[in-house]
């Protein structure tokens, strides 16, 4: 499950690097044609969908890394004998939520795909909200590769894997 969990890491790195770099270049390329006097009129517009994609993608990093807020403190102040059918309810919740994310974030694509973008009227709005369904995927299955892990700990069989900012936020 290590390796499973190494390169599933390192996809999502990849990807966010990826979209950093593409965010950085267009709003470069933004500012440099705005200085010029010659304004990019999809600038704007990009951007924002490139942000927004950046947090979506990031996201599934952030849950792989068990970097998001979570409640160490509380598992681990629950009797043994709670700690892994509360762990397990927990990541039912989650995985719940953004199977229901995913769903109704895919099933309003179809009726996205008629409206374009302002500035690039040849980009589908459907394309660019693909993020949603995409990304809760990708946050799925981060979670469902943390689920060993997490029951290790819950038996006090691990150490905590979860990440400082989570520790710190309880």
């Amino acid at each position: 499950m290590s390796r499973l969990h190494s390169r599933y890491e390192l996809l999502l790195e990849w990807i966010v690097i990826l979209l950093m770099v593409m965010l950085s270049v267009e709003v470069t390329a933004g500012v440099f044609f705005r200085t010029i006097g010659l304004s990019l009129s999809w600038y704007d517009e990009v951007a924002s969908i490139m942000l927004a994609w950046l947090t979506f993608y990031g996201s599934a990093l952030a849950s792989l890394k068990r970097a998001h807020i979570g409640f160490p403190g509380l598992v681990r102040a629950l009797q043994p004998g709670w700690r892994i059918g509360f762990v397990l309810l927990a990541q039912a919740l989650v995985i719940g939520f953004f199977a229901l994310l995913g769903w109704m974030g895919y099933s309003i694509l179809e009726v996205l795909e008629t409206d374009h973008l302002v500035s690039l009227p040849w980009v589908t709005i459907a394309w660019t909200q693909s993020v949603i369904p995409a990304s809760a995927v990708l946050i799925i299955i981060a979670e469902a590769i943390n689920i060993p892990q997490m029951v290790r700990e819950a038996r006090g069989l691990a150490p905590s894997q979860a990440s400082d900012l989570a520790e710190m936020t309880h």
